[in-house]
């Protein structure tokens, strides 16, 4: 037995088959089968039991595949403490995150890492929620920036950031010309385009709806905000967003936003990283980073009084005469 072997047996508990886990390793699922049959004939013990092309684990593989998460995590642990007395931070970080993190937030965090430890390479990995936690839990990755909650076991959670989910629309939209705060009954039979459902964003909106007792008009359902911000410009629906990722859009007058009456909406984003491991220094200095960092960004609309709809209407007329 050997780390190659204990590493094909995470690849396939992970991916669920011989397959993708040949591609996830670079090698042919051939290969795959091959070693695994080594480590059956050495064990005299099945490790995974084929259902056409999926594959079950069984107990001694469950066995080998918490062995695997221990000697790699021993590996790491070995590998953080050499690089930690290092002047200079070197080493590689594995980033996961939400879609909205890496379009809105990663690229200028990264950035300021960069200028302190231009040494550290950083790799990074989106998706749903459920694939992210399984990076992390397997040590395929090294922390994470997700929206809480997350309550999943062997996983530490540490809240930084609470982002304002505002409702957006086109510009003229009926709704920008109500007062605001919008009361949440003029929001009955809008057509809404909203996070894909099952992500903590949609929970708390869905929070919401029932809440204010809306069933909502949901006409697409996606995790790209960038597509969602396109629709809503396109008039096809409205949506409700971090405000962080449509400030931009707001100032320049491509968006409106506005609050709606009552509880302010929010969603919680927090470091993720696995527990019971020493947190290496090349963690510690990016979760210090994002903290220093923090005051940059804009996570809610009130320091931004020129988003209310009136002064934003104005201005249209203003450049409609002119």
């Amino acid at each position: 037995m050997d780390l190659r072997q204990l590493e094909i047996i995470r690849a396939i508990a992970d991916t669920g088959s011989f397959t993708r886990a040949g591609a996830r390793l670079h090698v042919s699922q051939s290969a795959i089968s091959r070693q695994i049959l080594l480590l059956e004939e050495e064990l005299n013990e099945p490790l995974f039991l084929r259902f056409g092309r999926q594959v079950q684990i069984t107990p001694a593989g469950e066995a080998l595949l918490q062995l695997s998460h221990r000697m790699f995590a021993d590996i790491r642990e070995t590998c953080a403490t050499i690089t930690d007395r290092q002047k200079n931070l070197t080493g590689t970080l594995n980033l996961v995150g939400g879609m909205t993190v890496c379009l809105y937030l990663f690229p200028r965090l990264l950035k300021e890492f960069r200028r302190h430890h231009p040494d550290v390479e950083i790799s990074i990995a989106t998706g749903g929620m459920p694939r992210l936690l399984r990076r992390l839990r397997s040590g395929r990755a090294d922390l994470g920036l997700l929206t809480l909650p997350v309550t999943e076991p062997g996983l530490t959670t540490v809240p930084v950031l609470r982002e304002e989910l505002l409702l957006v629309m086109p510009p003229g939209h009926p709704l920008e010309r109500v007062k605001h705060p919008l009361d949440p009954a003029a929001l009955l039979g809008e057509p809404f385009i909203i996070f894909e459902a099952g992500s903590n964003t949609r929970r708390a909106i869905d929070d919401f709806f029932v809440r204010e007792q809306i069933t909502p008009k949901v006409v697409t359902e996606t995790e790209n905000v960038e597509i969602m911000k396109a629709m809503v410009a396109s008039g096809l629906g409205i949506s409700i967003v971090p405000f962080q990722s449509v400030a931009q859009e707001t100032r320049s007058g491509t968006l409106s936003v506005a609050r709606v009456r009552g509880q302010q909406l929010v969603r919680e984003t927090g470091w993720v990283y696995r527990t019971g491991e020493r947190v290496p220094r090349v963690v510690q200095e990016m979760m210090a980073t994002l903290t220093r960092f923090l005051p940059q960004l804009q996570l809610s609309a009130d320091s931004r009084p020129a988003i209310d709809a009136e002064p934003a209407i104005a201005a249209r007329r203003r450049q409609k005469s002119g």
